[in-house]
């Protein structure tokens, strides 16, 4: 589990494919501090195992539905991915939750300033939208962040410089695509109305004007 606040950015060394999975190897430092083979990893918002660790260097096995489910398979050496270590008993949880699981890739639309910050507006699929709610917490890219606005299938969120200079968004843009992890509460709450919903009491229309489909 994760909390979401990036550590440090990390660099792609190379990205093998072997048959429906394969092996990510990133240059970092901070990450590598303490952590061991077997160890998990935040890697842009994807939760991999250490497989091969060195002094500034840390590989990671990639699973066919990770790349399925994530922006990994489009890694080239030379690009840049958020990396945390696992949460300890002892860590400051000052983002929300994370899981590592990513939900699916949405695509960025705009990314523009707004004042200090910057508005990040990004359209994801429809059935992770739909587990979106404002000032809900969302993950993308690995980085715990807060829903400001839904419309449709696209969802903004507010960018302050400190994050945009210690993650990878200063190297993203609009029609890139991002990682995406809807709140792991929000997930259990949907899915647990969705199935309530087929039961007496609570009707499919109920479910969707509360905002859930």
């Amino acid at each position: 589990m994760f909390t979401g606040i990036v550590e440090e950015v990390g660099k792609v060394v190379s990205v093998e494919k072997a048959g429906a999975g394969g092996r990510i190897a990133v240059h970092a430092r901070k990450v590598l501090e303490g952590t061991r083979l077997g160890d998990s990893i935040l890697v842009s918002g994807a939760c991999l195992t250490v497989t091969a660790i060195s002094a500034d260097r840390v590989e990671m096995d990639l699973l066919r539905e990770t790349l399925s489910r994530t922006n990994l398979q489009s890694l080239r050496p030379g690009d840049t991915v958020n990396l945390e270590r696992s949460l300890t008993p002892q860590s400051r949880l000052g983002g929300h939750f994370v899981l590592g699981h990513v939900d699916g890739t949405g695509t960025i639309t705009r990314f523009e300033r707004a004042g200090e910050d910057l508005v990040l507006e990004t359209e994801a699929p429809a059935d992770i939208v739909a587990k979106l709610s404002p000032k809900g917490s969302v993950a993308v890219e690995g980085i715990s962040l807060t829903v400001v606005s839904i419309a449709d299938r696209r969802f903004t969120v507010h960018i302050i410089p400190h994050t945009l200079n210690t993650t990878n968004l200063n190297a993203r843009g609009p029609g890139d695509k991002v990682n995406v992890e809807v709140d792991v509460f929000a997930r259990y709450l949907y899915e647990f109305l969705t199935r309530l919903g087929k039961l007496p009491g609570i009707s499919e229309e109920q479910i969707r004007r509360a905002g859930f489909r």
